[in-house]
């Protein structure tokens, strides 16, 4: 029998590959190393060969016949040993790690945070969404000694991710968004959102760490005794508060410390869209004012900040301005939404809304909840895709109604639009992104 690696071994395997680690034989890099991950529909342990004539310099596998202790190396689960290796590395870094986490916007508090922070040190951050079980570790195994701090993104939709999330990255501060209607059917309702979130509180109290948090947010507050806290908010009696220009398209505020005025303080002029986003910028400010960023390069990284990646990101097409929020969507997220653009002063406003996923049992009242919401806001060009909007289309009728996306484009490419502001917000199953050529 093949002997196992070690996980003080594996490190040293990954000193050697100067920390260039894939689990994807599609996007290899030469002299890195390959986990042969498994997954419900493939196996990568019959890759690990034709990684390494790729040009990979060693393999992990957990199937011994691919094994030869020479490149390709032996352990008994290859995911764990990924994980065990991150934690190992991790201990190794003498540099604060910040964690995120929350139901709403996790990846563009992340964003704005790094564009902060970044203005003086050189920070790590969580790249795209890899922040799963998988993408966390290799966050972290991605962090160099050259680094100055790290953000590590953490996602989940079950009650026990986070905490292993942590156990894992072992954060030095922490921050919760929010606390939402998101992944409802795997945390088993509000309540098991709340605690699934909240296990990163647990693990820094338990570290004596620190955390930033929206003071105005009761729900966070709450859960927040025994904590070390640096708060923001609308209040001059918290670290750093600000105040937005409410009636402006895009986010502008202004910010200062505790007790200090904010009459004279620059006008911070962002690129995000929507109200809702005024806080996440706010907590960015919150943060790069801890870590002794100066208000001039908190406020230039802010403005300067450009959303991607279909998150509040506005696109101007020959015919039509494009408001792309359409990566995800659960029901808070929609609702702030459609109140946001509600209440922007904009003509020829048209709504294109995706089903949200992972609602399990509430999906029904959830999805039922949006559309009297859209009647509420007396809003008249509505366009719904999904089957869990199609449910309701008896009671909505004066809304139109599409099985999916391609639907919706073949209907665009013949009814075309022009001269409209159109939000496009749904879950990423969706692929509300197909539509866009056709707007």
């Amino acid at each position: 029998m093949s002997k196992y690696l070690t996980t003080e071994e594996l490190h040293q395997l990954f000193i050697q590959c100067h920390q260039k680690v894939t689990t994807d034989t599609r996007k290899l890099n030469n002299d890195s190393i390959f986990f042969a991950l498994k997954g419900e529909n493939f196996d990568a342990n019959t890759f690990a060969k034709q990684a390494i004539e790729q040009g990979c310099k060693f393999a992990i596998v957990d199937n011994e016949q691919v094994s030869d202790n020479h490149t390709i190396f032996l352990v008994k689960d290859v995911l764990q040993s990924l994980q065990d290796l991150a934690t190992y590395h991790r201990k190794k870094l003498a540099i604060p790690i910040i964690g995120i986490t929350g139901s709403n916007a996790k990846t563009t508090h992340k964003e704005l945070i790094q564009a902060v922070l970044s203005k003086k040190y050189k920070v790590y951050a969580t790249f795209g969404n890899l922040n799963n079980h998988i993408g966390v570790p290799l966050t972290l195994l991605a962090i160099t000694p050259q680094h100055e701090i790290g953000i590590v993104e953490m996602g989940a939709n079950h009650q026990g991710e986070i905490a292993q999330l942590c156990e894992i990255a072992d954060p030095d501060f922490g921050l919760i968004t929010n606390i939402g209607n998101a992944h409802l059917e795997g945390f088993g309702g509000p309540e098991g959102v709340k605690k699934g979130k909240g296990e990163l509180y647990h693990y820094l109290r338990n570290k004596a760490g620190k955390i930033f948090v929206n003071a105005d947010d009761i729900v966070l507050m709450e859960m927040t005794k025994g904590l070390q806290v640096i708060t923001y908010g609308l209040n001059k009696m918290y670290d750093v508060y600000g105040s937005s220009i409410k009636h402006s398209e895009y986010v502008e505020f202004n910010w200062n410390q505790k007790n200090k005025d904010l009459q004279n303080q620059p006008l911070v002029k962002t690129h995000l869209f929507g109200h809702y986003n005024f806080i996440n910028a706010l907590c960015a400010a919150c943060v790069g004012n801890y870590f002794g960023v100066s208000e001039q390069n908190i406020n230039d990284a802010l403005a300067a900040y450009l959303p991607e990646m279909n998150r509040s990101q506005v696109k101007k097409t020959t015919d039509n301005t494009l408001i792309l929020d359409a990566y995800n969507a659960n029901p808070s997220s929609m609702k702030l939404a459609l109140e946001n653009f509600a209440n922007q002063n904009l003509q020829n406003k048209v709504l294109v809304l995706g089903d949200m996923f992972e609602l399990g049992e509430y999906s029904n009242d959830e999805h039922r909840k949006i559309l009297m919401q859209l009647v509420s806001l007396h809003f008249n060009h509505v366009y719904l895709v999904g089957e869990n909007f199609m449910k309701h289309i008896q009671d909505f009728s004066q809304f139109q109604f599409f099985n999916n996306s391609d639907d919706l484009a073949m209907y665009f490419s013949v009814h075309p639009m022009k001269n409209h502001t159109i939000l496009i917000k749904g879950s990423r199953g969706i692929k509300l992104e197909k539509i866009v050529g056709f707007l």
